[in-house]
């Protein structure tokens, strides 16, 4: 299929009350066609790899496109300027999560982004870098502790933040980083006491709520037994 022929299948799929829904949730909706993710990733695995669909995809500003963009896109074709013009267009957290989770994160620059994105002031893309470290954290095998141990300098940093799509994506990060291994989990719940002290609303909520599921002991079992898997 052609750019044309994949949003009018897109727009077929039009459902007042899917975007209804994503809107309860905190979903820009504005541009969405409220077409079920299901959908999208089956599309998607007739498409992908298209680097040059996927931007023309994601230039449209359509919602659901987006989306598509982000799963047929090729992590090897991705510059770093993509990313940051990817990030400028960055509305809504779903968005944020999607491109982080089955783009960027097996971009080379990934980790790089991650501690910039941290950084940064406007809300979608805070939490980009935050949402970053959280899937680095789960599925980048190789990176040493040392990486993520940054992070948590970071997460810290980013602690009393108070814009709510930023504070889950932080207490996100931290909760990944804190389930990669048991050297990081100690590290992990090292810096959510940290968090706990500073004179933050949301750093309390951040750091009660990282500590609660990394204090849990099936938690800790499974990190122990996966540990011993490998």
């Amino acid at each position: 299929m052609n750019y044309t022929q994949i949003i009018k299948l897109l727009q077929s799929y039009y459902s007042p009350r899917n975007i209804a829904g994503m809107a309860r949730y905190g979903i820009n909706v504005a541009k969405a066609f409220g077409v079920p993710m299901p959908v999208v990733r089956k599309l998607a695995l007739d498409l992908r790899p298209d680097h040059a669909l996927a931007e023309r995809l994601w230039a449209s500003g359509i919602h659901d496109a987006r989306h598509l963009a982000a799963l047929i896109d090729d992590p090897k074709a991705v510059s770093e300027d993509q990313m940051e013009r990817w990030a400028t267009d960055f509305n809504s957290w779903d968005i944020v999560d999607g491109a982080c989770n089955n783009l960027f994160r097996r971009t080379p620059c990934a980790h790089e982004k991650a501690a910039e994105w941290a950084r940064r002031e406007e809300e979608f893309v805070r939490r980009a870098g935050f949402v970053l470290m959280a899937c680095l954290a789960v599925h980048d095998h190789t990176a040493k502790d040392q990486v993520f141990v940054r992070y948590l300098r970071l997460i810290k940093q980013g602690g009393c933040d108070e814009r709510n799509f930023v504070k889950k994506a932080v207490n996100w990060a931290l909760r990944q980083i804190g389930k990669r291994n048991m050297n990081l989990h100690g590290k992990a719940i090292g810096t959510a006491i940290e968090i706990q002290r500073l004179p933050s609303k949301s750093a309390r909520w951040i750091a009660a709520d990282a500590l609660r599921e990394l204090r849990n002991p099936n938690i800790q079992a499974r990190i122990r037994a996966r540990m011993g898997r490998r």
